[in-house]
């Protein structure tokens, strides 16, 4: 009896443990690597080393502005006179008023102011020797310019008291000015301007005066082009923008391609380091182009934008235009990135009442229109011409 109880015994151990054993097995078997890894938070080596985990991609940020140039604002006695107002002071928005959606759609917009704007209390004048109402300027920031470029061959028609004059009144509207100074020190700040994270910086250069020297104990008055300072200011700019943005008063009057000069020079600013090279004097447009630069970027150049607001008549004379471009910053980490993109222009025309149109909505110039689009392109056939 005994025995036959321990065999029982036996037989239902068995069974127990081939019931339970599966169960306590997979309870005990060692993890995967997967459950490693999910527990520790870390791979491990052959060794049974921990492994850090890899960094996370830095993510990629882009930021996107616009930026516009017009080119000449020349402003004769036939308009501050047509601009004047029964009351005495002189009135420039209606002449503007037509263009004034244009020039405030890009982020920052900016004009080749090219008379000085001394004022009435110094007396107005005109061609040869020019000096204009402050209240162009008034005009210029209530209809979408952000910033004024000075450096031109009529900086210093009636010397510096114009000069300081007008800076006066660019201060006191709080418009930015850049190529015209008033000492040493304001001419070592470069002007800078930010829109959505993305600074610019803007430099002016003119290839003379028109025969007057520049006062030598006062440099400052006026920048005169010179590749050794060029390239300096270029190098100052950089390390405090993201784009640079270089004006170049330059080339022949009256001409409506760029010559060798124009070339030659656009090239080694681009070199240097220029993003948007903006040029005028020629009173006629001249085409937009592309240069690319040693290091593979590429630079943007308008090499004329033609009179914009101004009293000269003639052939071409009255036909400006107002180029804009798209600025990209994208930023992955600590790299930064510039890519210029969108090229697009607008011509425009002035009437004999001095009023500044679109010349696409200007019935009469529908054939010029045509005429002006394929000059313009010639270079860059992406070009667009609608803003």
């Amino acid at each position: 009896m005994m025995k036959k109880t321990v065999i029982y015994a036996g037989i239902a151990m068995i069974i127990l443990l081939a019931i339970f054993f599966p169960f306590y097995a997979n309870k005990t078997e060692a993890p995967s690597e997967n459950e490693k890894e999910q527990t520790s938070g870390h791979k491990t080596n052959d060794n049974n080393q921990k492994v850090p985990a890899p960094p996370e991609k830095p993510k990629t940020i882009t930021h996107e502005a616009t930026l516009g140039a017009v080119g000449d604002i020349l402003i004769h006695d036939r308009v501050y006179n047509k601009a004047k107002t029964k009351n005495g002071p002189y009135d420039f928005n209606p002449m503007l008023k037509e263009v004034k959606p244009y020039l405030e759609k890009p982020d920052i917009t900016v004009a080749n102011q090219e008379t000085m704007i001394g004022g009435e209390e110094i007396g107005l004048s005109s061609y040869p020797s020019f000096n204009s109402p402050q209240e162009v300027g008034d005009a210029l920031k209530e209809n979408g310019v952000d910033l004024v470029t000075l450096a031109n061959n009529h900086t210093l028609d009636r010397g510096e008291k114009a000069i300081l004059s007008a800076i006066e009144h660019w201060n006191k509207i709080d418009m930015p000015y850049t190529g015209a100074y008033k000492s040493a020190e304001d001419q070592k700040t470069i002007r800078t301007l930010k829109r959505n994270d993305i600074t610019f910086s803007f430099l002016s250069f003119t290839f003379g005066t028109n025969g007057i020297p520049v006062p030598k104990d006062e440099p400052y008055l006026v920048n005169l082009i010179d590749e050794t300072k060029i390239k300096e200011g270029i190098q100052q700019a950089e390390k405090i923008s993201d784009v640079v943005v270089l004006s170049l008063h330059f080339g022949n009057e009256y001409e409506r391609m760029p010559n060798e000069e124009q070339k030659k020079l656009t090239r080694m600013a681009a070199n240097a380091g220029a993003d948007i090279i903006i040029g005028h004097h020629p009173h006629v447009l001249q085409p937009v182009t592309w240069i690319k630069k040693k290091n593979g970027e590429r630079a943007f150049v308008a090499y004329s934008l033609g009179n914009f607001f101004s009293g000269q008549t003639g052939p071409y004379k009255n036909i400006g235009g107002m180029m804009e471009i798209q600025v990209k910053k994208t930023v992955t980490g600590k790299k930064k990135k510039i890519t210029l993109e969108k090229p697009s222009f607008l011509p425009t025309w002035v009437d004999r009442s001095w009023h500044v149109h679109p010349m696409e909505q200007v019935p009469s110039q529908q054939q010029k229109y045509k005429e002006i689009k394929k000059h313009m392109n010639q270079y860059v056939p992406e070009l667009q011409f609608s803003f």
